[in-house]
C-alpha cells in the first residue's frame, strides 16, 4: 500500500548557522538576478557583464571570451566542479545541498513567504487541517501568488543571461520576444514553482540522485550533522525537564542525558527528520537543528554542542583529521585541473584556423601543364580587435597562391571567413603525388604573430603528367 505523504510545516529558527544560510541566500539571488544589469564595456559585441550570445556564438564573462570551439574548456570546468564537490563531500558531508544548492536557496524563501503569509508552524498547521474559509482561500492562494511570482522572476532573470537585458525584457514585455524566450519562461516558472513550492522535500529524497550516492563519499572521518547519543541519552535515555529534573546534575543522577525531548530539531527540519535517529540521507547539512538545540540548550542552562558538526571518529573519542589520503588525492586532482583549465584559457590563440582541401575533383590539370588542388581556409578571429593577415605557404617551390577575389585579408573582430584558395605548382617541380607543406598566416603587424596549418598537395602520377 502506498503511503501518503506527510506535508512538512519547517518551523524557524533563529542562530549562527541561520545567519549563514540567510547570507547566502542573499548574495546569491544577489548575483543572480542582479548580474544580467551589470555594463561592461566591450570593443565588440555586447556591453552586458555575463551574457550567453547566440548570435555571436560566444560566452562572455566579464573579460573572458568563450567561443563555441572552446567548449572543451568549458567541459573541463564542469569536472572541476564536479570533483570539488566530491573533495567537500568527503570533508564535510552534504553541506553543499544545505547551503548552496538551487533547491535549497530556493525553497528557502518559498518557506519564508508561506511563514510570512500563514504565519508561525503550528498557526499554519492548524490553516491547513481546517475547513475551507475566506481566511484560507486568501491566505493559501496570496502564498500561492507570491510563489509564482517569485517564480516568474526566476525564469525571467535567466532568460535575460541570453541576450541584452534593458533590449530584452521590453521585448518579453510587448511580446515582441523570440518564442523561445516565452517558452523558457514559462517552463522554468512552472518549474520553480512546483520544485521549491510544491515537491520540496521530495525533490532532495527522491528526485536527487546525490542523496542516494553520497554515502560512497563518506567515512569515519567525515563531518556531518549528528547527534551526540551518549550526552543526549545518558542510561536511561531522554527525558522532559520536569520540575525535580530542570537542573543538569539531578538529571545525571537519575541517569538521563541532556535532550529534553522538546522536539525543536524535527520542527525545523525543512525534510522532516529526527536528527537523533542518527545519519540518513535525507540530511542535507542545513544545520538548522545544530540552531534550534544550541538554542534550548542555552534556555535550560545545559552546554551547547548536543547536536553539532562532527565525525564519527569524532562521536568515539578519537581524532578526526581533515588531511588524509582521499582528500590528498582530489586536492592534487583539483589542482592538476584547475592548473591545465588556467593555461588552457591563457594559451588560446587568437586566430583559429583550419584547412580543408577540395577533394572532387582532387586536382586538376591546367592548359599549361601546371597542377592545381583547392582548398577551403577558415579563419576564426578570437579577439575583440581586426587583424590584417598575409598568407603564404611553406614546404612548396615555385608555387603560385591565388585567392581569389580576397586581395587583402583583413578579419573583422570576433568574426569568421572562410577562403577559397587555388594552389598551383608547374609540373617540373612535382616529384611525387603528395607533397606535404604548411599554410602560414601571419598578422603584418606583429611579426611574433603567426599561425600555421599542415595540408597535402596532390598531383596525378609521374607518367600520366604532360
Amino acid at each position: 500500500m502506498e503511503q501518503q505523504r506527510v506535508p512538512i510545516f519547517p518551523r524557524s529558527v533563529k542562530g549562527f548557522y541561520r545567519k549563514i544560510k540567510s547570507s547566502i541566500v542573499i548574495l546569491a539571488y544577489s548575483v543572480y538576478f542582479l548580474l544580467p544589469w551589470l555594463r561592461w564595456e566591450r570593443e565588440v559585441g555586447s556591453s552586458q557583464a555575463v551574457i550567453f550570445d547566440i548570435d555571436a556564438h560566444r560566452l562572455d564573462f566579464f573579460d573572458l571570451t568563450i567561443y563555441a570551439q572552446d567548449m572543451f574548456w568549458v567541459a573541463v570546468f564542469f569536472a572541476f566542479a564536479a570533483l570539488l564537490l566530491f573533495f567537500v563531500t568527503g570533508i564535510a558531508g552534504r553541506v553543499f545541498c544545505g547551503y548552496f544548492c538551487f533547491q535549497t536557496l530556493w525553497t528557502d524563501v518559498f518557506i519564508h513567504i508561506e511563514h510570512w503569509v500563514q504565519g508561525e508552524r503550528p498557526a499554519r498547521i492548524k490553516l491547513a487541517n481546517s475547513k475551507w474559509t475566506p481566511e484560507k482561500i486568501f491566505k493559501i492562494g496570496l502564498t500561492h501568488l507570491l510563489w509564482l511570482v517569485v517564480a516568474f522572476l526566476t525564469g525571467l532573470a535567466f532568460t535575460l543571461y541570453w541576450g541584452n537585458a534593458p533590449d530584452l525584457i521590453v521585448e518579453i514585455f510587448t511580446l515582441k520576444a523570440p518564442l523561445v524566450a516565452g517558452v523558457t519562461i514559462l517552463f522554468l516558472t512552472a518549474t520553480t514553482y512546483v520544485m521549491a513550492g510544491i515537491a520540496r522535500d521530495q525533490v532532495c529524497t527522491y528526485m536527487c540522485p546525490y542523496a542516494r550516492f553520497q554515502s560512497a563519499m563518506f567515512d569515519r572521518e567525515t563531518i556531518i550533522v549528528a547527534y551526540d547519543s551518549i550526552r543526549g541519552e545518558g542510561a536511561n535515555g531522554s527525558h522532559k525537564p520536569t520540575k525535580e529534573l530542570i537542573k543538569r546534575e539531578k538529571r545525571q543522577e537519575h541517569g538521563y542525558g541532556d535532550c529534553v525531548d522538546c522536539g525543536y530539531c524535527v520542527q525545523v527540519c525543512p525534510t522532516g527528520i529526527d536528527i537523533r535517529n542518527g545519519l540518513q540521507y535525507q540530511c542535507i547539512s542545513c544545520a538548522l537543528c545544530i540552531d534550534a538545540c544550541n538554542t534550548i540548550m542555552s534556555s535550560v542552562g545545559y552546554p551547547q554542542g548536543l547536536i553539532r558538526y562532527s565525525s564519527e571518529k569524532e562521536a568515539q573519542g578519537e581524532k578526526t583529521r581533515v588531511i588524509k589520503p582521499k582528500t590528498i588525492a582530489y586536492g592534487m586532482d583539483l589542482v592538476l585541473i584547475a592548473s591545465a583549465l588556467i593555461w588552457g584559457l591563457n594559451a588560446r590563440t587568437a586566430i583559429e584556423l583550419s584547412v580543408r582541401q577540395v577533394r572532387q575533383p582532387l586536382f586538376v590539370v591546367l592548359s599549361n601543364g601546371d597542377i592545381q588542388n583547392r582548398y577551403n581556409l577558415k579563419l576564426n578571429n578570437k579577439t575583440d580587435k581586426a587583424i590584417p593577415l598575409n598568407i603564404s605557404l611553406k614546404g612548396l617551390d615555385k608555387y603560385v597562391l591565388d585567392l581569389g577575389r580576397h586581395k587583402n585579408v583583413k578579419l573583422a573582430p570576433s568574426s569568421s571567413l572562410t577562403l577559397h584558395i587555388n594552389v598551383r605548382l608547374p609540373p617540373e617541380f612535382i616529384i611525387k603525388e603528395n607533397h606535404d607543406f604548411e599554410f602560414v598566416i601571419q598578422n603584418p603587424n606583429d611579426v611574433d604573430s603567426s599561425w600555421t596549418q599542415k595540408a597535402n598537395f596532390s598531383a596525378p602520377h609521374k607518367r600520366n603528367r604532360k
